[in-house]
């Protein structure tokens, strides 16, 4: 049984990509998942200045140790403007400055939802760039669109049956990473 914590990118408090990692997460048995929110470590924005004069903030700590303790991370990254939200590049940052290769030895795999037909494509296609860089195996990704056309919140499912196909098989993808 491996260890797993999911999140999403994103700190708004009705996050869609969180409604989406928290699905997925429940689709995941036979493992241990742990669905955390990134809101519950705070983190200032990042600055060079701020570093030197005040180290790393200790909420940066706990999820890092929390990163650490994992075998596999679930990400669902949001999309502002064609790329990351802030806060999300915000976390990166403070993570790679206390450790450049946090994801080491971690099996990744990367969701992402709008509201739009791309699903945030360009935010994933940005994280996917950059998970190797933090030393993370990339398994498998998925853009999910349209999210509120394709998916109940209320019954936490995905309506769209060619996209729950496409969801089970990148799980599937992920889990067997794992064996």
């Amino acid at each position: 049984m491996k260890k797993i914590i999911a999140f999403a990118g994103s700190n708004s408090s009705t996050s869609i990509n969180h409604a989406l990692v928290s699905h997925v997460a429940n689709k995941i048995i036979h493992h241990n998942i742990k669905v955390i929110k990134l809101t519950d470590f705070p983190l200032p924005i990042f600055g060079e200045d701020l570093e030197k004069e005040k180290g790393y903030p200790e909420t940066l700590s706990k999820l890092l140790n929390e990163i650490r303790s994992q075998d596999a991370l679930i990400i669902s990254v949001n999309e502002h403007n064609a790329g990351i939200s802030a806060f999300f590049k915000n976390v990166l940052d403070w993570l790679s400055r206390i450790e450049l290769k946090f994801m080491e030895g971690k099996k990744v795999l990367l969701l992402s939802t709008s509201p739009g037909k791309r699903g945030a494509l360009s935010a994933l296609q940005y994280t996917e760039s950059i998970v190797p860089r933090y030393s993370g195996e990339l398994v498998a990704s998925f853009a999910f669109p349209s999210f509120s056309a394709n998916f109940s919140v209320e019954d936490n499912k995905v309506i769209n049956a060619d996209l729950a196909s496409g969801l089970d098989n990148v799980i599937e993808t992920f889990l067997a990473s794992l064996e």
